[in-house]
């Protein structure tokens, strides 16, 4: 049988060394890549050997979200397994959006990651059960019915929450208008108060009511 190759990327040296002793253990896999942050694995893809990519969420310089959205771009048919601490909502959102097709956390037992990867392999959605319960939790939350009129967003914010729910990042809503990532902030903080919600996913659930 053929084995599931992986690549690792992760930037806390302890971490990156200790998942691919475990994963090294797995018979049915194989390592072909390591990499410490986004922009090394980038620059490797085209040219590697790979079926799941686990990837880490928080690096310095491009964050994991972005490198999958990259990534997924060029070879849609490797798969993106998120393994990161982040257990809220957004973070699961705009992986997912990007093009990851599971979410695991770090502390995932060494046979339960296993399983994860075969399972993201064969064509399967993973989810640590954590993640899962409050995707549910999320999904079933009643919609409210105080909703304030979108007419109260100014131009820009309009704008911005365009942007917004075409999945960029904050870095690339800045770029794309010529404002600052502080700027980006303060319109975004402004979106949720007028909106009354807490997040990017609630202000485009109410947005598109």
């Amino acid at each position: 049988m053929e084995k599931i190759k992986l690549i690792i990327v992760e930037d806390d040296t302890e971490i990156r060394n200790a998942t691919q002793l475990i994963l090294q253990t797995e018979p049915t896999f194989e390592i072909t890549g390591v990499y410490e942050n986004g922009k090394q694995f980038i620059e490797d893809f085209k040219n590697k050997k790979a079926d799941v990519v686990l990837m880490d969420i928080q690096m310095p310089g491009m964050n994991g979200i972005e490198v999958v959205r990259i990534a997924k771009a060029q070879r849609p048919e490797v798969q993106f397994l998120m393994c990161t601490i982040f257990e809220n909502y957004e973070s699961i959102y705009e992986s997912l959006l990007a093009g990851a097709t599971g979410y695991m956390l770090k502390n995932t037992p060494a046979n339960k990651l296993f399983d994860a990867i075969k399972d993201i392999h064969a064509g399967g959605s993973p989810m640590s059960t954590q993640i899962a319960r409050m995707v549910i939790n999320h999904i079933a939350q009643p919609k409210s019915k105080g909703i304030k009129s979108m007419a109260e967003l100014s131009a820009r914010e309009n704008e911005v929450l365009q942007l917004l729910s075409e999945g960029l990042l904050y870095k690339e809503i800045a770029e794309r208008l010529f404002i600052s990532q502080g700027t980006v902030r303060q319109h975004i903080h402004k979106i949720y108060d007028k909106l009354q919600v807490q997040n990017r996913t609630e202000a485009l659930n109410k947005a598109s009511l």
